[in-house]
Parts: structure tokens; sequence; C-alpha cells
């Protein structure tokens, strides 16, 4: 707990592994206080835990003046209810906002993570500058926020901003969601890896072992391994036709991309940059159009919650 007398807001990253909680003072962004502890534990439940986190990171005098919170998976920011969060137990139709609210007596505010982390790049990251943004976050799934106008587009219940959920591929691979053929299903760490795996079992021949990631396989790419390099060929390829459907609906100024995916580079990104060139529209969608990666790191739906207190 901060002890000396403060002014500020407190946000958090819920995610299904770990949740970070943070204390900002007024006007900074570099947190007061920081701390983070596993999402489950035995005998406790992920409400209570991160009501305890909260607790923590509390300023002993001043004033906190909201609190928000980034939410994997659905949710309605309007009403504050977390319409289900993936690899947490109980968080269904949970009314997040308002038993934080009455729990501390302060003002809550709740985004979807991806949307925060969008949110965040915008403004303190790799967007700045820029009004019209798409942001896209490629690792075991692939979300992402759309920064349209200078605002965040969350749509009528606070559903928007689903980019991996486009659909690339008629009677495609099965995405983690229960639909087919949808951009996360052929283009996110987890779509690379279960190529990889229907290829090896087909008797493919690769240095890869029996259980591919898509870690190993940029490794096993730059060892020269040509089903690692044809795996993000196709994934890249996936993503210039899904990115370039974006384009069209939203002419941003700038991609930020993040995930851990990405850090495959150019193995990645040089055909995911030829597949854009080729399914725009019209060249001028791609003038002057900036293609970064993200910088905020592991904090970034940190900072995009504190952007959300803010607002």
């Amino acid at each position: 707990m901060v002890s000396k007398e403060t002014n500020g807001v407190i946000a958090v990253d819920v995610g299904g592994t770990h949740i970070r909680a943070a204390f900002f003072l007024d006007g900074e962004i570099e947190p007061l206080e920081l701390k983070r502890k596993d999402t489950k534990a035995p005998g406790e439940n992920s409400l209570d835990r991160l009501i305890s986190l909260i607790k923590s990171v509390w300023p002993g005098k001043g004033t906190v003046t909201c609190i928000a919170i980034g939410v994997p998976g659905p949710l309605n920011p309007m009403t504050g209810i977390v319409n289900c969060a993936p690899n947490i137990d109980g968080w269904k139709n949970l009314p997040l906002a308002k038993i934080i609210r009455s729990e501390f007596n302060t003002p809550c505010k709740i985004g979807n993570d991806a949307n925060l982390a969008a949110l965040g790049e915008w403004k303190y990251g790799a967007g700045i500058g820029h009004n019209d943004l798409l942001y896209i976050t490629i690792s075991t799934g692939i979300g992402g926020g759309i920064i349209s106008g200078g605002d965040l587009l969350v749509g009528s219940l606070g559903l928007a901003g689903e980019v991996g959920h486009i659909k690339v591929m008629r009677n495609g691979p099965m995405c983690g969601c229960g639909k087919s053929g949808h951009l996360e299903a052929v283009a996110s760490g987890t779509g690379i890896a279960n190529y990889l795996s229907e290829q090896l079992a087909s008797g493919r021949d690769s240095i890869l072992g029996k259980n591919p990631s898509a870690h190993n396989a940029a490794e096993a790419a730059k060892k020269g391994d040509a089903l690692s390099i044809e795996a993000f060929e196709r994934a890249g390829s996936f993503l210039g036709q899904g990115i370039a459907s974006m384009l069209h609906l939203f002419n941003p100024s700038i991609i930020v991309l993040g995930g851990g995916v990405t850090k495959a580079g150019d193995l990645l990104l040089k055909p995911f940059r030829q597949s854009l060139e080729l399914e725009v529209l019209s060249p001028a969608y791609l003038q002057n159009l900036k293609i970064e990666t993200a910088k905020l790191g592991d904090h970034v739906v940190l900072i995009g919650a504190l952007v959300l207190a803010r607002t």
C-alpha cells in the first residue's frame, strides 16, 4: 500500500495466468506502485484475488478517482458486465464494475484487454500522432482494437474489434471459438502449430520435433527448414488477406502489430506485406500507411486501462 498522500487512478490487467494492478499518480505514466499475483490459487476465487490486489496498491492517503480493468473476452463497457472471460472460472455474466464500485466506493470502468492495448499503443506507444489506428496482437490467438477518429471503436454492445474472427478460409481449420476458417485459426501461434502438426503427421520432412510451436518453427526456419518457412509464409499470407479487409473498412494511417509471433520478424512480416499489397482494393489504402511493431510490451493492457481511467 502506498503510504504518502497521493491522488491518482488504479489500472488493472486481468489475464488467465496473472493479474497486474498499478497505482498511477495524476499526470504520470510510470506507476508509483505495481504488483502482480497469480489469477488462480487453491481455496480462493479469482474475483477475491483481484480485490485483494487492488487493496494492496491503494494509497494510504489521498484519493483514487477511478479503477479501470482490462479483461479478456467479450464484455459490455457500458453496463460493466463481463459476458465471459476465457480461462477464468465463474466469470460469466459477471457485473464486475458494479462489484468493484461497491467494494471500493469508487468509479470503475472495464474494457476488453485487446481494445485497451490499442488504446495504450495509440496514446503512449507506437501509435502516437495517429488518430486512425489498427492494433493487432498475434499470439496464442489473434485479438485487436481499432481507433477511429481518435476514439476507441467498441460498438453498440462493446463487442467490436474481434479482428481474429474475420473469416479468411472457407471450410478452413477450426478456430478456438468453435467456428471454422477464422484468421486466428490460420495465422496465430496456435494456427501455425496446428498446420505444422498436420503436415508432419502426413509425412513431411522437417527438423521440428513431434510437438511444434511457432517459437521453435521460427528457430527451425532460420536454419533453413522448408516446412517451417512455408508455415510462416502461409500465416503471413492469410494475415495480409484479413488485414486488407480491415483497411477497406477503417482506412487507418497505422497498423501496430504486437504479440509473441511477431518476434519471428520477416519470416512472418515479409509474406504479410506481400499479401497485403496483392489484396487491397487500391494502392491508395497503402499510401503513407505505417506498419509498426508494438512498443509497450507486457504492460500494454495496463497502460490502456490507465488511459481508460483518465477518459
